[in-house]
């Protein structure tokens, strides 16, 4: 029992799914169907007969009649021929040949876009026949007086174009047949043809106007105008040469003929109409004339220049000359007081090379001023490096004047400041004399002889002839230090004296009564007596700083006001 209920299922089944297969090959052949009916009901016809308002003959007519023929053919043939097909397909779903009707579809299915690809190419097609008949009209509508314009303007100015009218008016000549050929090939049907006539003659005659505008200028300016310019510019040079203006060494007259060869040679391609050599080479000339009398105006401003500007170059090459002159005699009597470092001698034998140089150089320019041998503009670089030479020598002159100058200077200085360590020397002694300490400790007087023997050696450094000044420095240095310790430590040495001398006075209120401080002042008293005023201080400090504490700060504030 379930065996066959199994098979009915499977019956069931299949009918269903046949029903569905078969469902969907009647939308498909549904679908093609409204398909084919749409292109049926296209206006093709119609935009077809827009050709008719061309002339229909020669290539128009002959694709007029193949753009019928082929909708003729859907119309008549194919579509039924699709029909038949869908038919077929249907057919064979019912008969649930589904694989067969699914061919059957595709096929339909590539007649129909082949159909519908077939219409795009016609209509397209026509369409460009179309636009090209009205594109090209209005094109000729345009160029027919834009050549009449052409005409007019070559027989109106003939003498602008030389010869080369002949070449202008044949070249119109071809323009004007081909709008003759145009109509021509319209009046046949032709009229793809003749739009790329009309493009063709459009592009003639665009560069035929620009040549026709710009040949009067190109023509004036190679025959009359850059001629005329070149003969003037070589008369000019001509006359500079007469005046002493060294242009020789430019070479103009030379590439002014051959200019005005190639000048001659560009006439002749002119009159056959054609520019294109003539154009770069007016350029070149007039690019090159810029150059050549900026180049010539040049050479006779640095004339001028060198004529104005050489008297003032002597004169302040004299200058230094005579102002170096005094300092070399300068230096020649300082040799014997002063002793002068490497570096000074080689600066000093620099500026004699460069002065000399300076003087040479001056000689050679004076010379070429007479002679011919080089121009203008290069002699007043040789001016100009020349003047930049003496203000860079003044420089260095000026500094190394202040830099002999500075030596005087400095044995002056010198000789102050020995006197002014001597002095220290006098006065801390005397200071040391009028204090009414027990006496001076050793090493006070050591100080100060030391001080006296650096300032003697000073002395002597800055008595030697040739003077080194870098010796009396350094001797100067040893005797400050020198000096400076020993009125520091004498300075110490009086306040710690004086400072000791108060703590016992005030101290001495306590003696009576603090046996023990008693004894400790003693002690101060007699290392004061022994001169250790260091130790005298610390001990009676001590001391009264046992009995009351504070007491050494307030008598240093003491002994500091009527300071």
């Amino acid at each position: 029992m379930a065996y066959i209920i199994g098979i009915i299922l499977v019956i069931i089944a299949l009918i269903i799914v046949g029903l569905i297969l078969r469902k969907r090959v009647y939308d498909v052949v549904d679908r093609q169907e409204s398909w084919k009916l749409d292109i049926m009901d296209r206006d093709i016809a119609v935009q077809l007969g827009q050709i008719k308002k061309l002339n229909l003959s020669g290539e128009t007519q002959e694709k007029f009649e193949s753009w019928k023929e082929r909708w003729e053919t859907i119309v008549t043939k194919e579509s039924s021929d699709i029909e038949e097909v869908l038919f077929d397909a249907e057919e064979a779903a019912d008969r649930y040949r589904f694989s067969s009707a699914k061919k059957l579809l595709y096929k339909s299915e590539q007649m129909l876009h082949s159909i519908e690809k077939d219409i795009e190419n016609i209509l397209h097609e026509l369409n460009d026949l179309l636009d090209s008949e009205k594109t090209s009209r209005q094109e000729i509508e345009t160029l027919e007086p834009n050549i009449k314009s052409l005409r007019k303007n070559i027989s109106q100015n003939r003498y602008q174009y030389g010869k080369a009218e002949a070449y202008f008016d044949t070249e119109i000549d071809r323009m004007e047949e081909g709008l003759l050929n145009y109509h021509d090939l319209v009046a046949s049907g032709d009229y793809l043809e003749a739009k790329q006539l009309v493009i063709h003659l459009k592009e003639n005659v665009e560069e035929l106007t620009v040549q026709i505008d710009e040949f009067p200028a190109i023509y004036r300016k190679t025959r009359q105008d850059l001629p005329s310019q070149l003969n003037e510019l070589h008369s000019g040079i001509k006359g500079m040469k007469e005046d002493g203006y060294r242009v020789d060494y430019l070479a103009f007259e030379e590439e002014i003929q051959n200019y005005q060869q190639r000048l001659k040679k560009c006439i002749t391609s002119l009159d056959n109409g054609d520019t294109s050599e003539a154009k770069p080479l007016i350029e070149d000339i007039e690019e090159r004339m810029t150059d050549m009398y900026q180049l010539l105006e040049k050479e006779a401003i640095a004339k001028s220049y060198m004529e104005t500007q050489i008297p003032g170059y002597q004169n302040a090459l004299e200058e230094l000359t005579t102002s170096f002159a005094d300092t070399k005699l300068e230096v020649e009597k300082m040799k014997t007081a002063y002793y002068f470092e490497d570096s000074d001698m080689e600066k000093y034998l620099a500026l004699e090379k460069a002065m000399t140089q300076l003087n040479n150089q001056l000689e050679e320019l004076i010379d070429a001023m007479n002679n011919e041998g080089k121009s203008h503009s290069k002699l007043r670089e040789l001016l100009d490096e020349g003047f930049q030479q003496i203000e860079a020598l003044k420089e260095k002159h000026q500094a190394f004047k202040k830099r002999i100058h500075n030596l005087r200077k400095d044995e002056i200085e010198a000789k102050e400041k020995l006197t002014d360590i001597r002095e220290q020397i006098y006065d801390t002694n005397r200071k040391l004399q009028k204090s009414n300490i027990p006496g001076v400790p050793n090493f006070i007087w050591n100080l100060m002889e030391g001080a006296a023997e650096k300032n003697e050696q000073a002395i002597k450094a800055l008595g030697k002839q040739p003077l080194e000044l870098s010796e009396v420095q350094q001797a100067l240095t040893d005797a400050k230090t020198a000096v400076d310790k020993l009125v520091e430590q004498t300075d110490l040495l009086l306040e710690q004296a004086a400072l000791t001398e108060h703590v016992i006075q005030y101290a001495n209120r306590y003696r009576s009564k603090y046996p023990l401080l008693a004894a400790k002042l003693a002690e101060a008293e007699r290392l004061f007596r022994s001169y250790e005023y260091d130790l005298a201080l610390e001990h009676a400090a001590k001391a009264v700083e046992e009995i009351e504490p504070g007491a050494l700060k307030r008598i240093e504030e003491y002994q500091q006001v009527p300071n």
